[in-house]
């Protein structure tokens, strides 16, 4: 059909013929046998010509001695003079000189189909304008429910040894003794990790061995020395540390876990990226700095009737409270006041907001956990409740 042309049905008829025959014999047959039936204005040539009817496709088959196919017929008349072209088609019984019988499959109302695809795709638009046109409000109180979902320590091979879900999907996996241990690197935010349970080290970590990169964490005892040396003679592992001697890893807090791993420069690409972040910039990491010690205070003077409020402290520089308000408030109302310089809050720390925060001026910002944080000034330090072991 000309590209003016509007098509509103498409007539549909299967057909067999007792023989074989090829496309233009099908057409001819159409045609010819329908020509004159109803008058020369509703002749499919005439059709065609004022572009009432489109291009009939045909689509055959020939087998054993029989053809058998569709006949598809694109229409933009009204649906009488498409019924009366779907049963003059019908009515063809001969195709060539073979036998052959015609039924009309249904009429498709192309329009109808369009509509539905138009309201599809409309929903999908509206969707897509909603999420991107929530409010701040709404993305911070999202960001402080997720803080409340910690990873969960989950079961690992045939053994169900105690893991942490990243032990799935990251290239490098960490190695523990017991599951103390690996409750202790989740709430470092390390989730790729998982426990022998024993100085025998089970068939499911070698296995992962064959895998992954594999580091091992181990108690700084006698225990964690013959677990290194069976270690060495079943599987290869990437590097070998220590807690400090005498200390187990469970002895430790999560801040001295990852201060540990850097230490050793371990490569830790399955890491958490807010992890890294928070290691490098929370106050509680830099206890060489004076100005940091009073703010690790103050904080745990205020976590108590912060924690699970939803709400967020303003510090000024003598650590003075100017401004405390609902998580749904905070961007607006940070941006109204003056002289700002600490932010400590019951939420995730996010880069939104950390772009937000250094805009008035604040210098530390410490919150629940840290989410994905891209580019952080050197200026500012984050931290997380975590770090000051308040969790």
């Amino acid at each position: 059909m000309p590209d003016s042309g509007i098509v509103k049905y498409l007539v549909k008829l299967r057909f067999e013929v007792d023989g074989v025959v090829e496309r233009a014999d099908v057409i001819g047959a159409i045609f010819g046998q329908t020509e004159g039936l109803f008058g020369p204005e509703m002749n499919l040539n005439e059709l065609q010509k004022s572009w009432k009817v489109g291009r009939i496709e045909i689509n055959l088959e020939s087998k054993n001695d029989r053809t058998r196919g569709e006949v598809i017929i694109p229409m933009s008349t009204d649906i009488g003079t498409a019924a009366l072209i779907a049963a003059a088609v019908e009515s063809v019984d001969k195709v060539g000189p073979c036998s052959a019988r015609f039924n009309v499959g249904q009429i498709e109302d192309v329009r109808a189909v369009k509509r539905k695809q138009i309201v599809d795709r409309a929903k999908l638009i509206v969707r897509d304008w909603s999420s991107k046109t929530s409010s701040e409000g709404e993305n911070l109180l999202k960001d402080v429910t997720e803080s409340t979902k910690r990873a969960k320590v989950v079961n690992y091979g045939l053994e169900n040894l105690p893991a942490g879900p990243g032990v799935y999907s990251s290239e490098l996996v960490y190695l523990v003794e017991g599951r103390a241990d690996v409750v202790l690197f989740l709430r470092a935010g390390i989730e790729n990790v998982v426990a022998l349970e024993g100085t025998s080290i089970p068939d499911s970590v070698i296995e992962l061995g064959k895998k992954k990169r594999l580091i091992a964490v181990l108690d700084g005892d006698r225990g964690g020395e013959l677990i290194e040396k069976e270690l060495a003679q079943v599987m290869k592992v990437e590097k070998v540390i220590h807690a400090p001697q005498g200390k187990e890893v469970e002895d430790l807090t999560p801040i001295d876990v990852i201060n540990m791993l850097k230490a050793e420069k371990v490569d830790m690409p399955a890491v958490q990226k807010r992890q890294r972040s928070a290691e490098a910039a929370a106050p509680a990491s830099h206890p060489a700095d004076e100005a940091d010690e009073p703010v690790v205070v103050k904080t745990r003077e205020l976590y108590a009737n912060l924690n699970g409020t939803l709400e967020a402290i303003l510090l000024d520089q003598g650590l003075q409270e100017i401004g405390r308000f609902p998580i749904s408030e905070l961007v607006q109302k940070m941006e109204g006041t003056s002289g700002a310089l600490y932010l400590i809050f019951d939420g995730i720390v996010t880069q939104r907001l950390v772009e937000s925060a250094t805009r008035v001026g604040v210098k530390g910002i410490i919150g629940h956990r840290t989410g994905e944080l891209g580019q952080v000034p050197d200026d500012v330090r984050i931290g997380t409740f975590r770090d000051l072991g308040l969790e």
